[in-house]
């Protein structure tokens, strides 16, 4: 590693969380640049070139970053404590200096951050040519609109993080930390900019991008950041834009929302892509999803192959949900071994559990007892029946959801549950169509902590979701 590694080193070591360190790399090249001696910006026809390596750099999510970001909440629990005993101390906010978790989760995404701004400069160069300057932005506003979710996966680990203005990365050496509170506004101003610039589709109407951010992409994750500001007024706002664009609906199967049947649904508002191509073997992407698969199963399809074990749904949330007489959610989020069975029936008040509970899912797959964890998460499960004949790595060709449409309604009932107006749809009728979509009863005059017990009940376990202590 030279420049780009050593110089996040020099700004991530300079804060507080993360000791300090020093490094002589000024004089060294700047490697995440992409050196354009040679590009001719007047060719317009390849000004989506770059548009096409941000996306390229936004789904290659490196396997360590989802799980630091999400083990923090009360929903899951660090699984195999004796051998990852840093990663298990994160599960409860105790951040370890020299643990290799942290440097690569703050080094791979300022990374990708800075390769988005290069992937803009570009755009911008091309731009002074281009017969159509409206697309250039567009592109643009589309790659603001991926940095804008990866700035608030890093604010939500770190608080005051770096806000980068370019992707020179010597820039880190000079900028001031921002505080959270600066980094969700910068975030949310961004939005604002970007919005106007978007298309107003889905994602999964995109012909040109398939599944690329839209309008409606932007104004949730302006939403987000006003959310974490306790702007709930902003927050209405940007969801009413949403629901009143009538473009959104929820997927009918909760289940299988989170498996094949659920690529690119009329629900997602962003998602991490991945594609076998449909065949047996050859080239593939896929997210790692073996950190969150079982040590031991026995897989309804013969040589499916099985996982790390690292991810466990914790006790607390199983018995929240037991509680409120759940079985849809419950059924999908979380997967169980008898090993875990047992040690919830070793509690009196839940010796006796639903027929439905079994180490065996709804596709016949069955996961035995391991030593890492007691339950597995559902929602990073793909059915061995679902894999591509031929392919057995766990979870592979499977999409990984970051905004659904469920959390916009959420967010919009617990803005007007905080104070809020809308013109679009009532507390009541948000929460109700989420509660509805898995069999549970409709309420009325809806409380802001139902709100929260909704949000920790639909979103544990998903990528770039409510953080469920959370």
């Amino acid at each position: 590693m030279k420049a780009k590694n050593n110089l996040f080193k020099v700004a991530a070591f300079s804060i507080a969380l993360l000791g300090a360190s020093s490094c002589n790399v000024l004089d060294e090249p700047q490697q995440n640049l992409v050196y354009t001696d040679q590009t001719d910006y007047t060719i317009t026809a390849n000004m989506n070139l770059p548009l096409i390596g941000a996306y390229a750099t936004f789904q290659a999510r490196a396997w360590e970053q989802y799980p630091l970001i999400a083990v923090r909440g009360d929903d899951v629990n660090a699984g195999g404590l004796g051998d990852q005993p840093q990663f298990a101390e994160t599960d409860v906010y105790n951040y370890t200096v020299d643990y290799w978790m942290y440097n690569s989760v703050w080094q791979g995404i300022y990374g990708d951050v800075l390769d988005l701004h290069s992937a803009m400069e570009q755009i911008s160069k091309y731009r002074e040519f281009a017969p159509n300057p409206a697309l250039a932005d567009q592109y643009i506003a589309e790659i603001k609109t991926l940095r804008a979710f990866l700035m608030l996966q890093l604010s939500r680990v770190w608080g005051n993080i770096f806000i980068p203005v370019s992707s020179d990365p010597s820039d880190f050496l000079v900028m001031p930390l921002s505080s959270k509170n600066d980094v969700m506004q910068h975030i949310s101003d961004q939005m604002d900019a970007a919005i106007p610039l978007l298309p107003n589709q889905r994602p999964n109407q995109r012909t040109d991008i398939t599944g690329g951010v839209t309008k409606h992409t932007a104004l949730a994750i302006k939403a987000l950041a006003n959310l974490e500001l306790k702007e709930y007024q902003k927050v209405a706002d940007a969801t009413t834009q949403i629901i009143s664009s009538n473009l959104f609906t929820l997927e009918p199967d909760y289940y299988e929302l989170f498996k094949i049947p659920g690529k690119l649904s009329n629900e997602n508002l962003l998602e991490l892509q991945y594609t076998d191509l449909g065949q047996p073997s050859g080239n593939q992407t896929s997210y790692l999803f073996a950190f969150f698969g079982p040590q031991s199963w026995t897989p309804a399809v013969t040589g499916a192959g099985g996982g790390w074990g690292f991810y466990e749904p914790s006790m607390k949330y199983i018995k929240f949900m037991l509680d409120r007489g759940e079985h849809e959610r419950l059924l999908t989020t979380v997967i169980f071994t008898d090993r875990g069975i047992d040690a919830i029936k070793a509690d009196p008040n839940y010796a006796t559990l639903p027929a439905w509970i079994s180490n065996t899912t709804p596709d016949g797959d069955v996961f035995n007892n391991y030593s890492r964890a007691m339950f597995a998460s559902g929602k990073h499960y793909l059915p061995s029946n679902q894999l591509t004949p031929g392919r057995t790595s766990y979870g592979t060709n499977k999409n990984f959801i970051c905004i659904r449409y469920a959390e916009v309604l959420l967010m919009h009932a617990e803005a007007l549950t905080r104070g809020a107006t809308s013109s679009s749809i009532s507390a009541d009728a948000a929460v109700n169509l989420v509660r509805d979509r898995v069999g549970l009863s409709g309420l009325s005059g809806v409380t802001a902590q139902q709100v929260m017990d909704e949000k920790f009940a639909e979103f544990s376990y998903g990528m770039g979701e409510p953080d469920t202590t959370i």
